[in-house]
């Protein structure tokens, strides 16, 4: 029996599967105690964040009336640590070869319908450059796990690559990279070629589904994958994106680990994850979601992102275009603070998009807008849709970015870098009518600036913007 340590390195005793089980019992027993949910609530109210026991029963809870509060809270929380700004981002997926045999994705290595591709560094630069011509700035690079054909070289390449490609007024200033867990070695590569947040979902953090769903490849170890942020930290990356496929395996337990997991970043390397992701599963190329049991409403979908947000208020949460325009819409207040949009999941989507019966998507996508139209809709809603990569290039990561976050001092930084960045969207890519209400919002938005001294600075920049002149930043 493993014992439950969120200092330790060891996978099983920072995720430790009895004291999960011990949370989610406790949390059933006490899903409506109102006594024991208001304390809660009142320690989630000074915006330090829950222990994942503690974010189990507000999960758990069954008194409506404090689940309003529980939604009304995380909206709150959501304003206070990210205001109404949402990052813009997209994927870009280099290669759809893989060697394990997940079987919740297509890419896994006995799918023998799906189109294997690997794009050439031409085809990277094209796929960037129709990137760059819809107004994206921040990419994250996904990639099946091949030593063969996806080696480390080809990802460093890659990136290489893509921050080498100027367009007209196009610049990517920041790849994330999400990719098969890897060596200490190779994180320190990754991290001298410039990379942003990096990314790996868990899929699930109940070590036995794990190996029962990856049942070949070198992803079928569990405490290899588990521990790769581990791996990571030591490498000098320090802002590392975790996450789970909501779907896969029972969600409140799912939940747990995932909180687990930060607990543990927290404890050991003294920064908590940079984002959290909360993708479900969806249906792909010889893949059926039905055939999993666990599968979550969007109700209960809305709740779990409130949880988070309360739980892990200085975290960045990101949502993908597998969602519905109708629930990302739900959840943006209530702690998504990134989205992507106009976003392909092919291999050379974005160039040469596939026809629907020749698909080789990683997974079906739910929202189909154009970059354009989503920005359109965030600025209806009042958001602010921001491009900025600001903070890692200003070297603002890991805990630095977390102590000025967590200090409500991120905002003096990101609602300026936010409306230069839309300013420049506006000037270069939008439609009209996305242009005329974007300058409204930031004619709107700059009353918001706190420091007068600031404010002109911005105002000033927004009038160089319109000259021509490109990437300012705080």
């Amino acid at each position: 029996m493993m014992m439950y340590n969120p200092k330790s390195t060891c996978a099983e005793e920072f995720i430790s599967h009895e004291e999960i089980m011990d949370t989610l019992a406790y949390a059933s027993a006490n899903s409506a105690n109102r006594e024991l949910i208001d304390q809660i609530l009142a320690k989630a109210r000074e915006r330090k964040g829950l222990s994942h026991r503690e974010a189990a029963v507000l999960l758990d809870c069954q008194l409506e009336d404090k689940n309003q509060e529980i939604f009304q809270l995380a909206q709150e929380i959501k304003k206070d640590f990210y205001g109404n700004r949402i990052v813009m981002f997209a994927p870009l997926y280099l290669s759809n070869y893989c060697i394990n045999g997940c079987v919740y994705c297509p890419y896994h290595a006995k799918n023998k319908h799906i189109p294997r591709k690997k794009l050439t560094q031409e085809e990277i630069r094209q796929e960037v450059i129709a990137l760059q011509d819809m107004g994206h700035k921040r990419l994250a690079l996904e990639t099946g796990e091949d030593p063969t054909n996806n080696p480390i070289e080809y990802v460093l390449e890659s990136i290489k690559t893509i921050y080498g490609i100027k367009h007209k007024n196009g610049a990517i200033r920041r790849v994330n990279v999400n990719i098969a867990a890897t060596t200490v070695e190779n994180y320190r590569k990754l991290k001298e070629a410039g990379i942003g947040t990096y990314i790996l979902f868990q899929e699930t953090y109940h070590k036995e589904s794990y190996e029962k769903l990856h049942p070949t490849g070198p992803k079928h170890d569990y405490r290899y994958h588990t521990e790769a942020m581990d791996r990571a930290m030591e490498g000098g990356i320090d802002d590392v994106g975790c996450g789970v496929l909501f779907g896969l395996e029972l969600y409140r337990y799912e939940f747990a680990g995932l909180l687990m997991h930060a607990e543990h970043l927290e404890a050991v390397y003294g920064v908590g994850p940079h984002t959290i992701s909360v993708p479900r599963i969806r249906r792909a190329d010889d893949i059926d979601p039905d055939v999993f049991d666990n599968g979550i409403d969007d109700d209960t979908f809305a709740k779990i992102v409130a949880c988070i947000r309360v739980a892990v208020p200085y975290t960045g949460m990101i949502i993908s275009t597998r969602e519905s325009k109708t629930c990302r819409e739900r959840v943006l207040h209530l702690g998504i603070s990134q989205i992507s949009g106009g976003s392909r999941t092919s291999v050379g989507g974005y160039v040469d998009p596939e026809p629907e019966e020749e698909s080789s998507e990683q997974f079906e996508v739910s929202d189909k807008r154009s970059l354009d139209e989503v920005v359109n809709w965030l600025i209806g809603m009042g958001y602010i849709p921001s491009f900025c990569t600001a903070c890692y290039r200003e070297g603002r990561t890991g805990d630095r970015f977390m102590s000025l976050c967590k200090a409500g001092q991120i905002h003096n930084c990101c609602l300026p870098n936010a409306l230069m960045t839309l300013k420049e969207y506006l000037m270069d890519y939008a439609s009209e009518d996305t242009k005329e209400k974007g300058m409204g919002l930031i004619k709107q938005e700059l009353d918001n600036i706190p420091k007068e001294k600031v404010r002109k600075i911005v105002e000033e920049r927004l009038t160089e913007i319109e000259k021509g002149n490109r990437d300012f930043r705080f």
